[in-house]
Order: C-alpha cells, then sequence, then structure tokens
C-alpha cells in the first residue's frame, strides 16, 4: 500500500557520506538514496541509475520534448539529463531540503536550469495540467527506509500513463527485485499500461527496472536494437548494449520485439 505524505519529518532529513571520492545521499538511515562522483557530477555512479536511462533504447530525445524526474535523489538523473539532453527537464521532488542539499552539496543547477516542483508526484502526475506533457518519464521515490516505492497504485501508474505523450512514450520505475513489493508493482504496472512492461535483469545493488510503454506500438527487429544500443552506448557512455541482449529474450518466434 502506498503511503501519505503529511510533510517532512525527522527520518527523512537528508545526510552526506564520502567514500573514495563519492558522496552519498541519506535519509537519516544507512540506505544511500543517491551519490555523486565528485570530480564527474554527471556521472552516473549507482549502476541501477544509469539503467534507467534504457529508454533512451526506444526513444530518440529533441529539444521540444519533455523529461520528468519524479524523485530527486541526489539529483544523479536530473544532472546527467540536463548535461547530455536536448530536451527540458522536470523533476518532482516533495521535500524541499532534499533540493536545497541537492544544490548545496550535488551540484544541483539553480531552479532556472533545473525545474523542481516542490509536490506528491502521486498529486502532480493526476493534475490534468500535466496530461500528454513528458515523453520519458523515470519513477525512483522512496523514504528513509528505501525499501519498497512510496507511490505504486494502478491509479498513480494510469496517471503516469496519462503524463506521457499519445505520440509514444516510455517510463522507466525503479523497483527491488527481492522485496514484496515487486511482485505487486508488476501487476499494477501491467494492469495500468496494459501489459506493455518488460523488466531488466536484477543488479547488484537488488534494483530491477521495469520499462512500461504509451503510444503507438513498437515493433523492432534484434538488429534494430542493437544498432539503437550502439549509438546509445557511443552517445552517452551508457551500457546500452548490455541492456539491449537481456531483452532479446522477449522476441518472437519470428524475431520481431513487441513493445
Amino acid at each position: 500500500m502506498s503511503r501519505r505524505f503529511t510533510g517532512p519529518s525527522e527520518a527523512d532529513e537528508p545526510s552526506l557520506s564520502e567514500s573514495e571520492g563519492i558522496r552519498y545521499l541519506h535519509f537519516g538511515t544507512e540506505w544511500v538514496q543517491g551519490a555523486m562522483r565528485v570530480s564527474k557530477p554527471a556521472d552516473l555512479v549507482l549502476t541501477y541509475t544509469a539503467q534507467m536511462m534504457a529508454w533512451l533504447l526506444f526513444l530518440a530525445p529533441r529539444q521540444d520534448d519533455t523529461v520528468a524526474v519524479l524523485g530527486l535523489g541526489a539529483g544523479s538523473l536530473t544532472r546527467f539529463c540536463l548535461k547530455h539532453l536536448p530536451a527540458e527537464v522536470v523533476t518532482v521532488e516533495w521535500n524541499p531540503r532534499v533540493t536545497a542539499i541537492c544544490q548545496m552539496y550535488f551540484r544541483l543547477p539553480g531552479l532556472d536550469r533545473a525545474p523542481v516542483m516542490h509536490a506528491d508526484a502521486a498529486e502532480w502526475v493526476a493534475d490534468p495540467a500535466q496530461a500528454g506533457t513528458a515523453r520519458a518519464m523515470m519513477v525512483d521515490l522512496y523514504d528513509a527506509d528505501a525499501r519498497g516505492p512510496v507511490r505504486d497504485s494502478v491509479a498513480f501508474y494510469r496517471d503516469c500513463r496519462r503524463t506521457l505523450t499519445e505520440e509514444a512514450g516510455v517510463l522507466a520505475v525503479n523497483l527491488f527485485g527481492n522485496h514484496e513489493s515487486f511482485p505487486r508493482n508488476i501487476d499494477n504496472l501491467h494492469k495500468a499500461l496494459d501489459d506493455r512492461v518488460v523488466v531488466l535483469p536484477e543488479i547488484d545493488e537488488g534494483n530491477r527496472i521495469a520499462l512500461a510503454f504509451t503510444g503507438a506500438r513498437l515493433v523492432l527487429t534484434a538488429d534494430m536494437l542493437l544498432t539503437r544500443a550502439e549509438i546509445v552506448q557511443t552517445r552517452y557512455g551508457l551500457p546500452a548494449l548490455r541492456w539491449a541482449k537481456s531483452l532479446l529474450g522477449h522476441a518472437t518466434p519470428e524475431g520481431d520485439l513487441h513493445f
């Protein structure tokens, strides 16, 4: 069940640690909520944050696109998108203290360049004004316990779907594969997005990234997917070929992939 936000508490107070050139964000516990390489702040240090960008296998961002990030964390996804993508980047974060610490210690640009909407992500995507505004959306919504997403209902995922463009959109969601919330989230995503969901392999931290699709159906050959992966890997320095090869298991007997 999703938890209701009633305002930041002491448990949500951001704190820092640093080791071997990596700065980490915590919310009053030992759980890592985000990380930044101090010498290269736009790098995606944590493997799961890089995998959240797997939507690039299916969409080539354009200047008039909007990419939405739900959950600021240490600002990793926002910083990466601002550096590498031509699209507008909008971030939704319910705790203003997280935004403040990211600006002070995690190289988050000012709000004029990196707009942060301080709101409950569920209320933001439910706002009719957001319908059809984002071509890609990345959802990483965890509290101090950092075990299961705080927003995971069918209604929430349907609102995420509504926020994506009708032309074609991709939703990336960070889940924990070994947590009781995982099967519920996968089931709710399937219900909300008409079974157009694939899950990437579990990574060392235990995270599983689910990708869900809206708009026109995508039909790709294995060669098409691998070619796009080579472009993404070269352009963005992400392990896109590994992601693409993991998706080949979803091919039909004819060798096509349907998303």
